[in-house]
């Protein structure tokens, strides 16, 4: 598994677990070093009280070249520290011979101290890189077995030799390892009560993000509505994605809600448009059914049986044709006065087609307030209209809508990019079931009709692969 796949609630509680154990580390290594660095502070300063001691009589006994003095004098200064295993204490003269050390059987007098092994020949090589350098400086070097401190010997601001004091590492080590297991069993201390705190907080931070998911997960499984999320908002980054969630959901139902809708009316429009044909095709026969059984009843003599029966025909034909008529196209008057909102209405419905087709939707709704005509029939008019634009024009075109009123007119254009339509089918355009139409061509009928139920025109111009239906319909006072 890729560290990308764990889930958050495991990975910033670990991520937590390791920033706590990283800085518990690099703090314990601090500390540790500057425990170290201490301790070769504690021995250097050491190192120059013994140096400032002896090296205010052993330059008098130099210059006299009392050489049993000067032993007893690094002795006793050896004494001092109560473990003379642990130091050493060689005094070189001025040309960097052995003078005395309180180690005489291994470190013969006058020798250099190259010859008694390499770490003593690097000292020896540090003491004289830097003469002429009058302060006490220490030395190490890695895997030696003591660190060093050269102090010169002074006499009257000349140096006359130089003190060179070995400490063993051994001394310090036992003291540095207990400092270092003092350090390090606070940092685990601090590491086991920060843990479980880190995991909690992580934890605690990453909840609403789990939640989050799992809600997110839901989308598009069922109804948005059935999606209950108690998300926390705030002004944070987790707040702020709360809240566009519920925005998201929000929009997703208003979504289905118009889907729904537009799904609604495209079966009711086509199931208008197949009972207007359907109505069409009966009442032709159906009117001459009704004539030939008025002309059979005037011209013939019957019974009075037969005059009930031509009754009852007429009535059974009649109520045909009513039923009929009732699918037939009709500006309804009872419906409510069109409104800026019904034109925003058709506009919504298109947007489905117009992304479907990747198309821009010039939209101009200049209507401020109501005006006296019936919604219903002019909304079927501008929804047909444009359709049958969105469907005409080519992916990628432009479908420009407008709807304003002036001079007592309310005027509809409609232009869309696509094929320039031949002056033969612009004569029969607004036929039902065209040859030429797209479907059974019921709905540029359909708003034919409408528009002239309303005592209104319309127009179609189409060229240079641009075609315009243009409507006008008067605008009636209210009576």
């Amino acid at each position: 598994m890729k560290i990308g796949d764990i889930s958050y609630r495991l990975k910033v509680p670990l991520m937590f677990t390791l920033v706590i154990l990283i800085t518990a580390s690099v703090v314990t290594l601090a500390l540790t070093w500057r425990a170290y660095e201490e301790l070769r502070e504690e021995v250097f300063n050491n190192a120059v009280e013994i140096g400032s001691v002896l090296s205010n009589s052993l330059p008098n006994t130099m210059r006299h070249d009392d050489l049993w003095g000067a032993y007893r004098l690094v002795q006793a200064a050896e004494g001092w520290s109560g473990e003379t295993s642990s130091r050493l204490l060689v005094v070189l003269d001025r040309d960097g011979r052995i003078y005395v050390s309180n180690s005489p059987k291994e470190l013969a007098v006058t020798t250099p101290l190259r010859v008694h092994g390499a770490e003593l020949a690097r000292v020896e090589a540090e003491v004289l890189r830097l003469t002429g350098n009058l302060n006490p400086r220490p030395y190490e070097y890695p895997n030696d077995r003591r660190l060093y401190v050269i102090l010169p010997m002074l006499s009257d601001g000349v140096a006359i030799g130089t003190l060179v004091i070995g400490y063993d590492r051994a001394l310090f080590w036992p003291r540095f390892a207990d400092i270092v297991e003092r350090v390090v069993l606070s940092a685990l201390l601090v590491t086991v009560l920060l843990l479980p705190l880190g995991w909690y907080l992580g934890n605690r931070m990453v909840k609403p993000l789990g939640h989050l998911a799992r809600c997110m997960s839901k989308v598009g499984r069922g109804s948005s509505e059935e999606i209950v999320c108690d998300l926390r908002q705030g002004k944070d980054e987790i707040g702020q994605l709360g809240i566009s969630f519920q925005q998201m959901l929000r929009e997703l139902d208003e979504k289905e809600r118009l889907e729904s809708g537009m799904l609604a009316s495209e079966r009711l429009a086509a199931v208008g448009r197949l009972a207007a044909g359907v109505a069409h095709e009966i009442n032709n026969p159906l009117g001459g059914m009704l004539n030939a059984l008025n002309t059979f009843r005037r011209y013939s003599e019957t019974d009075e049986l037969g005059r009930e029966t031509f009754d009852l025909i007429e009535r059974g034909l009649q109520q045909i044709r009513e039923t009929v008529s009732a699918l037939l196209v009709e500006a309804n008057p009872r419906s409510h006065s069109l409104s800026p909102k019904d034109i925003n209405d058709v506009r919504m419905l298109l947007l489905a087609d117009v992304s479907r087709k990747q198309i821009s939707l010039v939209w101009h709704n200049r209507l401020n307030a109501e005006i006296a005509l019936p919604s219903t029939p002019i909304r079927q008019v501008l929804i047909n209209l444009s359709l049958n634009a969105v469907q005409a024009s080519p992916d990628g075109g432009a479908v420009h809508c407008s709807v304003d009123s002036q001079q007592g007119l309310l005027r509809i254009c409609v232009i869309n990019d696509g094929p320039t339509i031949s002056r033969e089918r612009l004569l029969s355009l607004f036929e039902p079931f065209s040859e030429n139409a797209t479907g059974n061509g019921l709905g540029l009928w359909v708003t034919y009709q409408l528009v002239h139920q309303l005592e209104g025109n319309i127009e179609v111009k189409s060229r240079d692969g641009k075609t315009q239906f243009a409507v006008e319909l008067p605008i009636k006072e209210p009576q």
